[in-house]
């Protein structure tokens, strides 16, 4: 039973990065209609932000990780302005193709910038675990969590509650006549991929410190997003925090009681038989975000 609560512990904290990483995609495929293949790449970016002021700036590490989720909400925002909004309305093959050239000059910058060498992110808790009975837990994976679960709070507050969040929700639902209402779809737009690219960079932000960085980094992060999204449903938030979590669990569970090397194909196993049965995914909203 402690190896079971212990498997289910791991999931809970990890499923918390997941979710942030799903949040992004589903705003950013649900509203703009984007195949956003730099996701991982923003999320590398995130991580490699903190590396950089943390340890070679000397900057507070919890300021570092403001900073990273500012920067990559500002490089989300210049890669909407520059590369999608020259081509809005292009048909998705042109856009795909815009996307993948983006994400392969990124990774290839990194590569460029960085080296391949894996580097390690300095931070401020103690090496000791925190021990709860027979759970035991290190503490930067607590606060990666507790960091987490606010975020993907402000995140659906913003959404639902907010003059933007409206915005966002009437562009999802009908471009069209959002547009006639007022509405400023490229500045919706622009915010929403802003807004998703800041998520997956906090992302990285936050799992830089827990693993290590390298420009490849994100390959994973990307693929394990889209199968949130497609997990979860597109068009729901809470479909992607649930799915975050659920893909977490599932990966935990699997390496655990399986084998360490299955991890990732047990997630994606999972996403096999949830397209064969249910295609919209678990939590799919047809008419609204929420």
């Amino acid at each position: 039973m402690g190896e079971f609560l212990q498997h289910i512990l791991n999931a809970t904290i990890l499923g918390g990065t997941y979710a942030l990483l799903g949040i992004g995609l589903t705003l950013i495929f649900g509203i703009m209609r984007v195949v956003n293949f730099t996701h991982g790449e923003l999320y590398t970016f995130g991580a490699y932000m903190v590396y950089f002021f943390a340890s070679h700036m000397g900057l507070n590490f919890f300021t570092s990780i403001a900073v990273a989720m500012i920067l990559g909400i500002a490089l989300g925002a210049l890669i909407e302005f520059v590369l999608l909004r020259p081509i809005r309305g292009a048909n998705i093959d042109t856009t795909m193709l815009v996307m993948i050239g983006a994400w392969i000059t990124m990774q290839n910058l990194e590569q460029f910038t960085w080296s391949g060498v894996a580097k390690s992110v300095n931070h401020p808790f103690p090496l000791d675990p925190l021990v709860l009975g027979p759970l035991s837990v290190s503490w930067v994976r607590v606060f990666v969590f507790v960091f987490a679960i606010v975020l993907i709070a402000a995140t659906y507050y913003l959404i639902n509650h907010t003059k933007l969040g409206k915005a966002m929700r009437a562009t999802f639902q009908d471009r069209d006549t959002a547009a006639l209402m007022g509405v400023n779809i490229n500045g919706v737009y622009t915010a929403t991929f802003a807004l998703g690219s800041g998520l997956a960079a906090t992302a990285g932000a936050l799992l830089g410190p827990v693993y290590v960085v390298t420009p490849g980094m994100g390959d994973l992060a990307a693929l394990k997003a889209f199968a949130i999204v497609i997990l979860g449903g597109l068009g729901s938030v809470v479909g992607a925090t649930l799915g975050g979590f659920i893909l977490a669990l599932v990966e935990e569970l699997g390496a655990g009681y399986i084998s360490s090397g299955y991890r990732d194909a047990m997630g994606f196993l999972l996403i096999i038989i949830v397209l064969l049965y249910k295609p919209t995914g678990l939590f799919a909203l047809k008419e609204r975000y929420g």
